[in-house]
This record gives C-alpha cells, sequence and structure tokens, in this order.
C-alpha cells in the first residue's frame, strides 16, 4: 500500500496509524483467530464453554468498535489533529516524513511488475496465506489428532501454527508465480532476503523491546495491580469494567503486550466477576479492549513496531501521532464502561458507537475553527 498512500500524499505517519488501527482492533473481536484461541485458552476451567464466553464479550470491546468506526469517520471527513494534522499538513506539500530522521527513506523500493494484476494479490492473501496459517493453527491445536474445531484453536501453538502456514504458503506462492509467469524462480528468492533486509531495524527493535518487557514482567507489578483489584471489587461493582479496562491499559502500556496482559487479568477478572454475574461479559469486553489500548499506546508494543515497520515510517513519529487517536477514544471507551456497568446491555454499544461519530464531527468543527483562526 506504501505506493499507493504515496500517490496520494497520505503520510507515512497516517498510514502506520491505519495499518494499526485494523490490525489489532479487528484480531481481538474475529471469532477465529490466534487471539481468541489464547483468550479461550487463559479462561479454561471457568465454565462450560469458554469460547462462547469470547464471543458473547465482543459487543462490549468497545475500544476495538470505536476505533474502527473513528478510523471510517476520520478518513470519510479529512479529519486530522494534532501531530498528524502537522504529518498530513506536510504530506499534501510532498514531505511524507516531516522529520530530518528518515530511516526508511533509502530502502529500496518495490518496482511494478508489467505482467503482474490485482489478482496476483488477492489470491496468494486470501486463498494461500490465510487458509494456510489457519491449517497451521489447527494442526498444532491437534485436528487432526481427534480434537473438535473449537478445541484446537484453543489449543493451539499460534507462533508455531503461522510459522507452518507461512513456510506452507511461500511454497504454495512460489508454484502459483511461476505458473502464472509473474515471476521466475531467481526472482521470487531474491525477495526473501530482500525482506529480511527490511526488516532488520524492525527486528532490533523488537529485541529491546522484548527485553524491557522481560524486566518489567520480573519486577512483579501485574500481579500487585491485579491482587488490588481482588481486594477492592466488592465495593466497586458497577464500576469494575471501567476500572478494568484502565488497569488492562495500564499494564498492556508498560508491558508492551496485550496478550500478556489479558493472560493475567482474565483469570482474576472470571474470579472478581463468577458466571451468571451479568458484568461478567463486560468485565472480560473491558480487559482485552483495556489490553489493546496500552498496545496502540506502547513504544515498546510489538503490533505498534510492526505497523511503523510496514509502513517505513520513524517508529517514534507513529507512536506520537497514533497517541492522540487512542486517547481520545479510549476516553470515549471509559465513560461507557461506566454506563455499561449500570445499564448492563447491548444497547449501551450503538449509543457509544453514536458517540465516537459525534466527537469526530466536534473534533473536525474544532480544528476547521483553529485553523480559520490561525489564518486571521
Amino acid at each position: 500500500m506504501r505506493p499507493v498512500t504515496d500517490s496520494h500524499q497520505i503520510s507515512r505517519a497516517k498510514l502506520a496509524y491505519i495499518i494499526d488501527s485494523t490490525a489489532a482492533p479487528v484480531c481481538i473481536i474475529a471469532p477465529i483467530s490466534s487471539w481468541a484461541a489464547a483468550v479461550t485458552g487463559v479462561v479454561q476451567g471457568y465454565g462450560s464453554s469458554p469460547y462462547s464466553l469470547f464471543i458473547d464479550s465482543i459487543p462490549y470491546n468497545f475500544y476495538a468498535l470505536f476505533t474502527l468506526t473513528m478510523m471510517v469517520c476520520m478518513c470519510l471527513m479529512d479529519c486530522d489533529f494534532g501531530p498528524m494534522k502537522v504529518h498530513e499538513d506536510n504530506a499534501r506539500k510532498g514531505d511524507l516524513y516531516t522529520t530530518p530522521d528518515r530511516p526508511y527513506e533509502n530502502a529500496a523500493n518495490e518496482q511494478p511488475n508489467s505482467k503482474g494484476k490485482v489478482i496476483d494479490l488477492i489470491i496468494p492473501i486470501f486463498a494461500i496465506l490465510i487458509p494456510c496459517c489457519i491449517l497451521g493453527l489447527l494442526y498444532t491445536g491437534g485436528l487432526f489428532e481427534g480434537e473438535t474445531f473449537v478445541d484446537a484453536f484453543a489449543n493451539c501453538d499460534a507462533s508455531l501454527g503461522l510459522v507452518y502456514g507461512s513456510l506452507v504458503g511461500i511454497l504454495i506462492m512460489l508454484v502459483y508465480y511461476i505458473a502464472r509467469r509473474v515471476m521466475g524462480f531467481k526472482d521470487f528468492m531474491d525477495c526473501i532476503p530482500q525482506g529480511f533486509r527490511n526488516m532488520v531495524p524492525a527486528v532490533l527493535i523488537l529485541i529491546f523491546a522484548w527485553t524491557l518487557s522481560a524486566m518489567t514482567g520480573q519486577l512483579g507489578a501485574a500481579e500487585y495491580v491485579a491482587g488490588v483489584v481482588d481486594s477492592a471489587a466488592d465495593g466497586l461493582a458497577n464500576f469494575l469494567p471501567a476500572i478494568i479496562m484502565l488497569i488492562a491499559a495500564g499494564l498492556s502500556f508498560a508491558t508492551g503486550t496485550s496478550w500478556g496482559t489479558f493472560g493475567i487479568l482474565l483469570p482474576i477478572v472470571v474470579r472478581v466477576l463468577p458466571l451468571g454475574n451479568p458484568l461478567l461479559v463486560i468485565g472480560v469486553g473491558a480487559c482485552l479492549a483495556g489490553a489493546v489500548v496500552g498496545d496502540h499506546c506502547s513504544p515498546i508494543s510489538d503490533t505498534t513496531i510492526m505497523a511503523s515497520a510496514g509502513a517505513q515510517s520513524n517508529h517514534v513519529n507513529h507512536v506520537s501521532t497514533q497517541l492522540p487517536y487512542a486517547l481520545t477514544c479510549a476516553g470515549v471507551c471509559f465513560i461507557f464502561y461506566i454506563i455499561a456497568g449500570f445499564v448492563q446491555s447491548v444497547i449501551v454499544t450503538l449509543f457509544g458507537i453514536a458517540a465516537m461519530i459525534g466527537v469526530m464531527f466536534l473534533v473536525k468543527y474544532l480544528t476547521k475553527k483553529k485553523d480559520a483562526s490561525a489564518k486571521a
């Protein structure tokens, strides 16, 4: 997508935000994904169907739903604010990076192939890579050894399954491209080391980020905070969804991992809000939402790092431009989790989406007013 967005004068920071906002928020509400498998695996033993608990929590995952709503509104309304507006204004003048630090500016640009067609992108991704990765997950979960489809997803090894699926997908793509005469064997093989070279900066950042995350985890802050929530749960029952979201966001920001966050908090949420409690589903949704909030805001999050690497944007630029957007959406989520704690109905989600749209109209109005004052 980089050549497409570059041709429309969209900044690299904006492209990184779009990637990040359509990645984790989609994964955390996707019924068939490694994220769903991770969640159901964490809450195993708490009821007859952990997968059903995950499905029921999707309408209450406000941050995922509101972020997607906010991003669509932002694109349709051409509404930017904060540091992102500076990047977008500069991009319209031809500067896609804004800052002097441009680590990817001299990276090798992909040259278009005259033989390639749109179908050569769609088939490898949707008909080869995604099915292969799903089969890889099911394979590591024991589907071919007698496990049910749902249990195979719940028990899968996500990292290993995605590696298996990607390797098989690459081999099938090699045959496909040679058969289509889009690429030769040598050209295809040349792309693999080039891809590795392009990923070196992101891999180095990830290594340092994981090291910092491990050190943070050794301090035991996550377990301490979880214990405080457990002990104070009785007196704050209706406010628990909002509190859970804030704690999950803080832990995810500090550790840089949404998976680790809901791995720690979900068992506590299920214990504090036992089966039969109407707040259980809302609490699970708040925990998952808060984990993604912190994941979006954290500069050491692997998904944030990969988004800036994929867009070839300066990583600090991506974090600083995305932060106001993430915090705006998180603020709306916090308010509606308080409401959901008392109303306890899925209708709150619809009002929340409407409120998010209203906030974007308000932001656009205030931005226009500020621009008019600056010109005057």
